[in-house]
């Protein structure tokens, strides 16, 4: 499985950093880093010297009847840092004592990196005001702060962001960082992961055809030329009117759109650059889109007339829309520039889109409503909305989302426009306490009722014919005789009377009790067991691991899940323990003391015992708790370093299967097999070294398992992370033995598959295990002509058996709208859905193609996808505007993300087995998660008043944002941390870190202390919120600003240039402009 490709050239817009006299690299591994940048794209360099297959643990889940192993420890030796653990090593990262660290500028020209540094100007925060008059709005629409006399505001004490005068070395050692964790000095480091839920995420509408329209630049390059002619001395341009909140700018009206039009007439001048009277705007806190712009999200001050980017737009307004010049950006002053940088044209980042903006507009406009399903093809509120779901007849969003909601009625459109059509399924997904779970409806021995052609499960679709003898399928339409005992009369509007008493006729989402004949060999199903498979080999004890596991699985076998309101779980559990023999254990409850029996010839893997193997836990609790206090001392001494990986989970598979079978020998069969026995493996990783996580996850990965990583593993520091993850783990509500199909009505069928399963065939996903969290990505293609009447609809059956042993189906249907035209599919698009499948094609595509070659493809795809807006869609206007789909104007800075990821843009301290845990990571992510992974949130922690309640504001992914008086948390799921700002105020490092000053902060360190004051209180409850909002626990790590671990956080600060050659977002949306218009012409 090749993970890691060889190393293609640097992308046009991804240009390496400036390197700075004596700043000297660390690659974060330990190894001294060479002085240039790192290349783009890390080489595959195989495993490291000396590598030893140290196998480690796993945690195997079994089916009913099956039975099942869950958590399983393995610890190995130590070295390369995991995702993301860095060795010790220098950088040159603070500034010294005496000159300011130069800031490195956030936008590049493409094509060039700079051979001088590039000083950008202070950004300089104001507060709201009241609102612009026109001529301040017409100028700052012109493209520049025009006065002369404003000057720039110094640079805040403390911070290197001003021009410094020079710049000279600085020097500093890089403690033990890595990406996703931290270790003290001298330690090596543990890992730290978390995986994500809820965050940035932008708008989709139906709405009056619309559309972001901005003119960026390639810096340096020549201006672009402007539809309209040069201005006459005193004549302005108009400010954007309120009632069409996508437009920055506004030249004469264009005429009405013309799909297909495409520019034509001699272009003139571009608009001129002084005015003696006009003053510009400086930047904002939290840039969002244009000038007249909404308050600062629960910042106070309202201004009027401001524009809501994310809501649902009311009906067509009779202005044209209006269009921004080239150029007609708020650029800094001429004369407030550093001489290297007067010639070139820097673009405001507050006039781009704003991803914060988007999501508190979409919460203001659709947050306060229940999301009601009962219409076909409605656009839901994004996932970081907190919305009530009504079913009314489709499913929840929180099961299915789409990448549009309205798709082309023929193969040539969807061509044509390039938007994927895919649907982000998580089947058992969780529900808030305020929604209902989906009904259980009992057929008796008939069994669900289905179409005798297609066999889709009967749903509100299908319509009933006869007088209610006969119904017609909404899938196949094929027409089907109605059973006797499921007969029932028709109304005047030919619906069956008993339509609202029955779920399957009335909901979007229900369940069916499944019959003997959905059970394997015709026999019902046994409760699921748990096996605990324990790696007790010399590392594992001697860092306290095993002993932590065995107290710990005293409660939580207290928790295994349960069935509704049963008052005991019937799952049962067995124990393993394994180095590089495995250890079995009768633990039956008539016994005194436990037996262990040895199976020391793992190459023949047999299963010594049956009886008093898996048990329950309340008859043998005695036996067990024996048990798990005597392994720490049975292995206490143990010198056994070596450790066995496949016959592990091939004997949990014996257990559940109860039958002989040679071992297999390959991780793709031995998965296969676990597969048709039913057995899921969730495995723990313990690595101090490289251990190849890509090929020990694919036995989790087929079997729908769960993969968890701690490098360099110290129980002081990462025993509440591993406890957390173990213990979510082992309560999640889980459905074993599980295949899913989805059908679809004619015209479009289910072509790809995305996620944590196996395929046997090309339609049933089949699925070991399936928890709460994890989904399963569908893409479709057309096989015939959609009817824009009838629309699409998707039916995703899941067949499982529960964790009481009960064998049931659940479904999820869905209508969608189809269109003729292209603008209906661009209204009703869903960015975060198709980022989501975007980042997993991408993922699984570096498997088989240069890291290259997959990151050209998703460019040329988003170019494609806009460039056929702008042709098709959009009024007739000068080249040089960049005009995007309202529901797509975050597309660029959300894919740029996804290009800079680790996966597809390696630093060099990322290692192999880091980029392969992230990969499986993603492919089962939902959209919630996805959408925080790659664009992270960032919170104010003190410019809130310390009384709110509610969380604070986030504000965008830069440094730009970050002020030197002030502490922030960031967090994406995986990660979190608090940055402290050098000049941040004495009270409040003493209220929040119990110290005097911000020199006595220890960085790196990962627990607040507990103090009884405000803000401490307030601090600690967000980050208990945000961690109980993931599905992973996120270890903390405190960075100081200026310190050798802000590096690490600055890399998921995603706006800005990244250490490994990402581009800025206003770079990138730089070079899509130049993508789009080399496409159009």
């Amino acid at each position: 499985m090749n993970v890691n490709q060889s190393a293609p050239p640097v992308p046009p817009y991804g240009q390496p950093q400036p390197v700075y006299p004596g700043y000297h690299q660390s690659s974060y591994g330990g190894q001294p880093g060479s002085t240039a940048p790192p290349n783009t794209y890390g080489v595959y360099n195989g495993p490291v010297p000396g590598y030893q297959q140290t196998p480690p643990p796993g945690v195997s889940r079994a089916p009913p009847s099956s039975g099942v192993p869950p958590a399983s420890t393995a610890q190995v030796p130590c070295g390369q840092g995991a995702y993301g653990q860095f060795g010790q090593g220098d950088v040159q990262n603070g500034p010294s004592s005496t000159v300011q660290m130069q800031r490195l500028p956030g936008s590049q020209p493409f094509g060039s990196a700079p051979l001088a540094p590039v000083v950008s100007q202070p950004a300089v925060l104001q507060p709201y005001g009241p609102p612009p008059t026109s001529a301040q709005v017409t100028a700052q629409l012109a493209g520049m702060q025009i006065s002369g006399s404003v000057t720039p505001a110094p640079p805040p004490s403390g911070l290197g962001y001003g021009p410094p005068a020079s710049l000279a070395p600085a020097s500093g050692s890089f403690p033990n960082a890595g990406l996703y964790g931290s270790c003290p000095q001298g330690q090596a480091p543990p890992l730290s992961q978390a995986q994500g839920h809820s965050g940035a995420q932008p708008p989709q509408r139906s709405a009056p055809q619309q559309a972001s329209s901005f003119t960026p630049q390639a810096s340096g390059g020549p201006r672009m030329p402007s539809m309209t002619g040069p201005l006459l001395p005193g004549q302005s341009f108009g400010g954007p009117p309120v009632n069409q909140p996508n437009h920055v700018s506004s030249p004469p009206p264009p005429q009405a759109p013309h799909p297909g039009t495409q520019m034509a007439g001699p272009p003139g001048p571009p608009p001129p650059m002084h005015s003696s009277q006009q003053q510009g705007y400086q930047l904002q806190q939290n840039g969002s889109f244009g000038p007249a712009r909404g308050p600062q999200p629960n910042y106070g001050s309202p201004y009027p007339g401001a524009p809501a980017f994310g809501s649902q737009p009311g009906p067509p307004q009779s202005l044209p829309p209006k269009r921004l010049d080239p150029d007609a950006i708020p650029s800094p002053q001429l004369n407030e520039l550093p001489p290297q940088q007067k010639t070139r044209h820097r673009i405001d980042p507050d006039a781009i889109p704003s991803p914060i903006q988007v999501i508190e507009d979409d919460r203001n406009n659709r947050g306060s409503e229940p999301f009601v399903t009962g219409v076909r093809g409605q656009v839901p509120p994004l996932v970081t909305t907190n919305f009530l779901v009504k079913d009314q007849g489709n499913a929840s969003p929180r099961y299915i989302r789409c990448t549009s909601y309205n798709i082309p009625c023929t193969s040539d459109m969807a061509k044509q426009a390039q938007v994927p059509l895919a649907a982000v399924i998580k089947p058992l997904a969780r529900l808030p306490p305020e929604e209902a779970s989906p009904y259980l409806v009992d057929h008796g021995e008939s069994g669900p009722l289905r179409c005798n052609r297609c066999k889709a499960y009967m749903c509100p679709f299908m319509q009933f014919v006869e007088g209610g003898r006969r119904f017609q399928c909404c899938f196949c339409s094929c027409i089907n005789d109605v059973p006797p005992q499921y007969f029932q009369h028709l109304d005047h509007t030919g619906k069956r009377v008993d339509a609202y008493d029955r779920p399957e006729l009335s909901l979007g989402s229900y369940e069916f009790l499944a019959t003997v004949d959905y059970c394997k060999n015709n026999k019902f199903p046994s409760p699921p067991a748990f096996i605990f498979m324990i790696d007790v080999s010399y590392n594992a004890i001697r860092s306290g691991l095993v002993r932590l596991l065995c107290e710990e699985l005293k409660s939580l076998l207290d928790f295994l899940p349960r069935e509704g309101g049963a008052e005991e779980s019937a799952i049962r559990v067995g124990f393993v323990t394994y180095n590089k023999v495995l250890h079995f254990y009768n633990v039956k409850s008539s016994l005194a003391q436990p037996q262990m029996m040895v199976v020391s010839d793992v190459a023949d893997m047999f299963v010594p015992l049956l009886d008093g193997f898996l048990v329950n836990v309340n008859e043998s609790r005695a036996v067990i708790i024996s048990l798990l206090d005597q392994i720490p001392e049975m292995f206490a001494d143990t010198r056994e370093t070596e450790t066995v990986f496949a016959p592990v989970i091939q004997a949990g598979m014996e257990a559940l299967k109860t039958l002989f079978q040679p071992q297999t020998g390959a991780y793709q069969a031995l998965a296969k097999e676990c597969v048709a026995q039913g057995c899921c493996v969730d495995l723990f990783l313990f690595p101090n070294q490289y251990v190849d996580v890509a090929t020990l996850s694919v036995v989790p990965q087929l079997t729908g398992g769960s993969v968890y990583k701690y490098t360099c593993f110290q129980v002081e520091n990462d025993q509440e992370r591993f406890m957390s993850d173990l213990r979510r783990d082992v309560e999640k509500v889980v459905g074993f033995d599980a295949v899913m199909r989805v059908r679809t009505s004619t015209g479009i069928r289910a072509v790809d598959f995305f996620g944590a399963f196996y395929m046997s065939n090309t339609t049933d996903v089949e699925l070991a295990g399936l928890d709460g969290e994890k989904t399963v990505t569908v893409e479709f293609k057309h096989d015939d002509r959609l009817n824009e009447e009838s629309g699409a609809l998707l039916q995703c059956a899941l067949l499982y058996t529960s964790c009481a042993g009960q064998r049931r189906l659940r479904i999820h249907n869905l209508a969608l709208n189809c269109c003729t035209q292209l603008a209906d599919l661009y209204r009703n698009c869903e960015t975060d859905t198709l980022i989501n499948y975007m980042a997993k094609f991408a993922y699984r595509g570096v498997l088989n193609s240069p890291v290259k070659t997959v990151r050209d493809t998703l460019i040329t795809q988003c170019a494609q996808i806009l460039a056929c807006y702008r042709k098709n869609c959009a009024s007739p206007s000068s080249a040089g505007q960049l005009i995007l789909p309202e529901c797509m104007k975050l597309l660029p800075v959300y894919l740029n993300c996804v290009l800079k990821s680790d996966v597809l843009q390696p630093g060099a301290e990322v290692t192999t087995d880091d980029r392969a845990y992230v990969r499986q990571l993603v492919t089962s992510m939902d959209v919630a998660e996805t959408n925080v992974f790659f664009y992270p949130r960032l919170l104010p922690l003190t410019k809130s008043p310390i009384e709110s309640t509610t969380e604070p504001p986030a504000i965008r992914a830069s440094e730009e944002r970050l002020s030197n008086g002030d502490i922030y948390l960031l967090e994406n799921g995986l990660n979190l941390f608090i940055w402290v700002g050098a000049g941040v105020q004495q009270g409040v490092v003493q209220s929040l870190f119990s110290v005097s000053s911000f020199s006595q902060i220890t960085s790196g360190v990962s627990i607040l202390p507990v103090l009884d004051n405000p803000l401490s209180k307030k601090v600690r409850g967000l980050i208990d919120s945000l961690r109980a909002q993931r599905s992973r626990y996120m270890k903390l790590i405190v960075v100081k600003q200026e310190d050798k671990l802000e590096m690490l956080f600055k890399h998921f600060l995603v706006e800005d240039k990244s250490l490994s050659g990402g581009a800025s977002y206003v770079d990138f949306l730089c070079h899509m402009h130049k993508e789009i218009r080399q496409l159009l012409s």
